[in-house]
């Protein structure tokens, strides 16, 4: 350990770490543009500048390395003055187009020159222009050369995390530029991370671009559906609506950083599928066991569905769970058809869910919740599919078939699930999303989507992680694990839980992998269970 001195305090630092990473262990802000915790060490920004005493002259902080009895000033004249040189510098050739830039509001350029910045300018206006202002590098990503300051961050983002060796800085002094290699298209699976790692207007994202000022957006912590390896990602949706933007609430996800799960980056698939969240939605209930499609309150349709499953034989009915939902909803789930009802056929594993799989990120496996389905359902590999079921009621051995989300169109074909609708009598289906599946059930219960309840994952690897209400439920729609507490009820049931929290208490104390978890003990960066 080296004993060290951060603006008149001192820290006890590991030896040989840099003094950026000893201020930022000390959470003290320093500016810098070039320098990123999870790539290499350029030191071209020259922002960074701190005074060190006993040495000639302010000092980067991110390349130079902390030594014993080191005296760091951050906030000196000194420092202060020479941070304000450097973003002169960075700024001679930077377009003044703060109105109209995408960037604005959470630009480090702006953020900096209100804290270090507001010189008398030395240079005249005459800025070199860049080849090109404003042009599509792939299907995810604008390149604008004018605003870049040549950090270099996605250069090294491409070089080191993707390997895919996308981008270069071309020419040499003021007319550098930063381009795409002759020939390239920014399109690997992780491109959609040089927008968050760019601290200007140089790179944008195209989802993203001229949707929304961002002091417009609200933002939540939470998990990504869209494999078991659960990024962490902050839900960014619209807080206030300035003006009209058609149905859409969620306007974007951004990584959140785990260094346990996905470290500062998520793939593109899962920031980009957020649509499903605001479009396709179920909004009402509906029934057409008369005959006709209908809208009705819950009360009566809980005690529709409770009549059913009241006189529904085990071995006539199928629960068609899904590792879509929570660990607390999978153990109502358990609670009403496993337990009360003893149902005999339960599956939650669908073929066509796995996909592309990489050894950085993406998972094969296109459900946030596998591991906790198995393990809270007691189901043995092999006994949790769902196809045994579909087979049994194509052949008309069922009588009933409780559906979770899972849409058998899109699994087994329009073929299988006319034939599944032809032979069994009663389809309960419950989920976020309209599709086949729930236009050809009886009764439809609409339920919220990831981003509008609170709940917890279990990844591949057993880690339990939070997920957070971001936005609140579309049209009637609510979370799964309300809609079964009160079914709960009417079966008559003795279960009454106000929270999620209270729900995964239990199923802690009951499940021996959960290990008397607690939502406080999981923690931001989630926690492992006890694997057997």
């Amino acid at each position: 350990m080296a004993n060290i001195t951060i603006d008149g305090k001192p820290y006890a630092v590991k030896d040989g770490i840099t003094i950026i990473e000893a201020i930022d262990e000390a959470k003290i802000e320093l500016p810098r543009y070039c320098y990123h915790p999870a790539l290499s060490i350029a030191g071209n920004c020259r922002i960074c500048q701190v005074e060190v005493e006993k040495m000639p002259r302010t000092v980067i902080a991110c390349n130079t390395r902390v030594a014993e009895g080191m005296v760091i000033h951050t906030q000196s004249q000194k420092a202060k003055e020479s941070q304000a040189v450097v973003l002169e510098f960075l700024l001679a050739n930077h377009p003044l187009d703060c109105p109209v830039c995408d960037q604005s509001g959470e630009c480090k350029l702006q953020d900096y020159y209100m804290q270090v910045g507001l010189y008398d300018p030395k240079f005249d206006d005459v800025k070199v222009k860049k080849t090109k202002k404003a042009f599509a590098i792939g299907p995810t990503i604008m390149l604008d050369q004018e605003r870049c300051i040549l950090c270099t961050r996605c250069v090294r983002f491409a070089d080191e995390v993707t390997k895919t060796h996308d981008f270069g800085v071309f020419n040499r002094g003021d007319h550098s530029e930063l381009d795409i290699y002759p020939g390239k298209t920014l399109d690997n699976k992780y491109s959609g991370n040089v927008a968050d790692i760019c601290p200007v207007g140089a790179l944008t994202d195209r989802d993203f671009r001229f949707k929304m000022r961002v002091w417009y957006l609200g933002s939540q912590a939470s998990v990504c559906p869209g494999c078991s390896r659960g990024c962490n990602i902050s839900i960014e949706y619209e807080k206030s609506r300035p003006y009209h933007l058609k149905e859409e609430r969620i306007m974007r996800l951004k990584p959140r950083e785990n260094p346990e799960v996905n470290k500062w980056w998520i793939c593109d698939e899962g920031r980009y599928g957020y649509k499903p969240v605001d479009f396709g939605r179920l909004k009402t209930l509906k029934t057409n066991l008369n005959g006709n499609t209908a809208p009705f309150d819950w009360k009566a349709a809980l005690e529709e569905i409770a009549v059913i499953l009241k006189s529904a034989h085990p071995h006539r009915w199928a629960l068609a769970a899904s590792p879509e939902y929570t660990n607390e909803e999978l153990y109502l789930q358990k609670k009403i058809f496993l337990d009360e009802l003893k149902w005999n056929h339960v599956g939650f594993k669908a073929p066509g869910q796995e996909g592309y799989e990489d050894s950085f990120l993406m998972k094969a496996d296109k459900n946030p919740n596998s591991a906790g389905a198995a393990q809270i359902l007691g189901l043995e590999a092999g006994r949790e599919v769902l196809t045994p079921i579909v087979e049994k009621a194509k052949r008309g051995e069922l009588e009933g078939l409780f559906i979770f989300a899972h849409d058998l169109a899109k699994i087994y074909g329009a073929e299988t699930l006319a034939l599944v609708r032809k032979n069994v009598k009663t389809i309960i289906f419950e989920g976020p999303n309209q599709n086949a599946t729930s236009d050809a059930a009886d009764i439809v219960l609409p339920s919220a989507s990831y981003a509008e309840k609170d709940g917890t994952f279990t990844n591949f690897e057993g880690r339990v992680q939070r997920i957070r209400k971001a936005v609140e439920p579309l049209g009637g729609s609510r979370p799964a694990w309300e809609i079964l507490l009160e079914l709960a009820g009417v079966l008559g049931m003795d279960l009454s839980y106000a929270r999620p929290e209270f729900i995964f208490s239990d199923l802690a104390k009951e499940n021996e992998a959960f290990g008397g978890l607690t939502f406080k003990q999981i923690g931001p960066a989630g926690r492992v269970w006890n694997k057997k």
